[in-house]
């Protein structure tokens, strides 16, 4: 089984605070597990979710007047 990440971690590995992960979670925002009062991610699950969120740069910057 893969090893589950607390919130400290998980904000460790994608560099964001805890109180924003706990906001994402209450939200429903990102995938998690509740165990007891514990909260928990897989970091597959977590890894899918943000490939969900990847989006592509421009190649050229075109300016608006």
């Amino acid at each position: 089984m893969e090893k589950l990440l607390d919130i400290k971690q998980l904000g460790e590995l994608i560099q964001v605070s805890r109180s924003t992960i706990y906001k994402w979670v209450n939200m429903g925002f990102v995938p998690y597990f509740k165990l007891g009062t514990f909260v928990r991610f897989r970091e597959s699950d977590i890894e899918k979710w943000l490939q969900k969120r990847h989006r592509k740069g421009r190649t050229t910057f075109k300016l608006q007047i």
